[in-house]
């Protein structure tokens, strides 16, 4: 059985999927392979799952991506909610808003005063156009009502290395990636993109402490081909579930700085993702923002 991950080898999501892999593996008695089809933002990975057989023994891993694109491209070979049948959630992974340390800024209310004194003058980083960065990004412009120029990078690792030169002054970046510098006094923590503080950041408040209703955060679940039989999705998700209710799978999904989410239906999943696409639809309209 295969799961088929659209980012790259050592990505979050193919440690995620690995980490579940080894769950189903043990508890179905029947072995999961992951493999890795980055590129397109994760589009040749979703449209190699919608021409597999809807038979249970391939698994598309679904992220936030997936949900943006629907919003971004204006033309695939796929309809993403058509052709992918939700299976469930099985993580959060929240973001931080940091800064470099030039920045005078110590909270949000004073960074975005910073921003309106000078408009445009502020780079704000990112891990590429249209990702969950960027997107969480412009949803800040957007509610704070100010003017940051976006400098989109292939990847957070050389984006985080500019903003820790100063090259860049701000950047919205998942925490598995942003988590070291941070402690290590390199990066200065603003505020993270959950509504709920972060145990593994217990002194940084939530933006929408400052902001009410904002909130972004990357996720990660699976799906099947369209068409998969019911009593197998039930199966699945079923296991995905007790997955994320395991120790050793939620401590090794905390240790990536995620959050494993509370088990969740097929039919709740499919909701939460409709609700993502609409949010970021919106965000990506008003930002004017255009796949690369």
């Amino acid at each position: 059985m295969k799961i088929i991950v659209g980012q790259a080898a050592g990505s979050a999501s193919d440690l995620v999927a690995r980490v579940i892999a080894q769950f189903l593996s043990e508890k179905l008695g029947q072995q999961f392979l992951v493999e890795v089809r980055p590129g397109a933002a994760g589009n040749i990975a979703t449209e190699a799952v919608t021409h597999m057989p809807p038979d249970g023994y391939t698994l598309l891993l679904v992220n936030s991506q997936n949900a943006i694109n629907v919003a971004l491209y204006e033309k695939l070979s796929f309809d993403f909610v058509r052709d992918i049948t939700p299976v469930g959630r099985v993580e959060s992974v929240p973001l931080v808003m940091e800064v470099h340390q030039s920045v005078p800024a110590k909270t949000i209310p004073e960074f975005i005063a910073y921003a309106k004194a000078n408009p445009g003058k502020l780079n704000m980083a990112s891990a590429g156009i249209g990702g969950p960065q960027h997107i969480a990004g412009e949803l800040f412009k957007f509610m704070a009502g100010v003017d940051l120029t976006h400098i989109p990078y292939k990847g957070s690792t050389p984006a985080v290395t500019d903003l820790i030169a100063g090259q860049v002054q701000v950047m919205f970046d998942v925490t598995p990636t942003s988590l070291p510098h941070i402690k290590a006094g390199k990066l200065r923590a603003l505020g993270v993109t959950t509504t709920e503080p972060l145990g593994f950041l217990p002194d940084v408040p939530t933006i929408d402490s400052f902001l009410k209703g904002y909130e972004a955060a990357g996720w990660i679940g699976f799906g099947v081909p369209r068409g998969t039989p019911p009593e197998i999705i039930v199966t699945l998700n079923r296991q995905t579930n007790a997955a994320v209710l395991d120790p050793n799978v939620k401590q090794r999904i905390a240790d990536l700085g995620a959050v494993a989410v509370p088990p969740n239906s097929p039919d709740e999943f499919a909701k939460f993702i409709a609700q993502n696409i609409d949010k970021w639809t919106k965000v990506i309209k008003f930002a004017g923002i255009k796949p690369q």
